[in-house]
């Protein structure tokens, strides 16, 4: 049972159209029911919106596209959004097989589906990123926010090489809810963007830079030790993370 039919069967108790004892009993029958559909390689956890708000998303690394597929129709088939990370062309072209309507973000790397009822955010959540080679994790991070049902904005090319690009942007950093600025080489631009607004800051390293950025850890270290305050880290690469964190934080 979904999140959309739970609350149409209790729309209808309340109505009247249903009593409450048949309801409890088709929950109780929903619940019983296996909360994974076991496809053999894969166990799909259907039951992961109820208790987290959101469906489980496919992480398209290391699955081969039937793999990815065969996950993708039981997603959509149990009326949730689907979103596949991380995912190429030919992982897109086994989906669009067996679900029609998906959709590709090449930039971002993502096959999505809107469907079902996701509640939506109360304000917008910004995404920042230092330069355009950051790009990809920034429009990971998007994707994955918009279809979370938040409002996002984006605020690319704004890194600390040049200062007065992101200056010149305050009133929009100050009107989101949450930001997720994506960064690398030395990974300063979440210090400097939480020194100037009051709501949290979900700072994504990318593994952008030369020898001693050590593939984003450099990134990674300085955002960690960053000295403003209200500064939250996920990991390398990790846009899908950051727009989770900060989705959170907006439908709260």
């Amino acid at each position: 049972m979904t999140g959309s039919e739970l609350q149409d069967l209790l729309d209808r108790v309340r109505r009247g159209e249903l009593d409450p004892a048949t309801a409890a009993s088709r929950i109780l029958t929903a619940l019983r029911a296996a909360p994974f559909e076991d496809l053999g390689f894969a166990r799909v956890d259907t039951h992961r919106e109820l208790r987290q708000g959101f469906p489980e998303v496919i992480l398209g690394i290391g699955k081969t596209p039937s793999q990815i597929a065969a996950i993708a129709r039981e997603i959509v088939a149990a009326g949730q959004a689907l979103l596949v990370t991380r995912a190429d062309t030919e992982a897109y072209h086994a989906v669009r097989a067996r679900v029609p309507d998906v959709t590709y973000h090449a930039a971002a790397r993502a096959i999505t589906l809107a469907q079902g009822d996701v509640p939506a955010g109360k304000g917008t959540i910004l995404i920042a990123c230092a330069g355009t080679s950051d790009l990809p994790i920034a429009e990971e991070a998007a994707v994955t926010a918009e279809l979370m049902g938040n409002r996002v904005d984006r605020l690319y090319d704004v890194g600390v090489a040049g200062l007065h690009r992101l200056l010149s942007e305050q009133a929009r950093l100050r009107s989101a809810r949450a930001i997720v600025v994506v960064a690398g080489m030395e990974g300063a631009l979440p210090s400097v963007v939480a020194g100037l607004v009051e709501v949290p800051v979900i700072a994504v390293p990318t593994s952008v830079g030369y020898g001693a950025s050590f593939g984003g850890v450099a990134a990674l270290l300085g955002m960690l030790n960053s000295c403003a305050n209200g500064v939250s880290v996920v990991n390398i690469d990790n846009g899908f993370g950051g727009a989770c964190v900060a989705s959170v934080i907006n439908h709260l």
